[in-house]
């Protein structure tokens, strides 16, 4: 069964745009995909840097 996920609307620069097209496809996943990786990798450094970030349970 697919995962429900929240929909989040992303305005950035068209040239952004084009290069994260460029990595997606070379790394074969989707734009959506590419975008949530370096989003996951952006996570994971901030908190080696300054400890877990602590979210509400729902």
């Amino acid at each position: 069964m697919e995962k429900s996920y929240p929909k989040f609307t992303l305005r950035v620069e068209k040239s952004l745009l084009q290069k994260i097209e460029i990595s997606a496809k070379f790394n074969s996943r989707s734009k959506n995909r590419e975008i949530e990786f370096a989003l996951k990798r952006y996570i994971r450094d901030f908190e080696a840097l300054h400890g877990d970030i602590q979210i509400a349970e729902e």
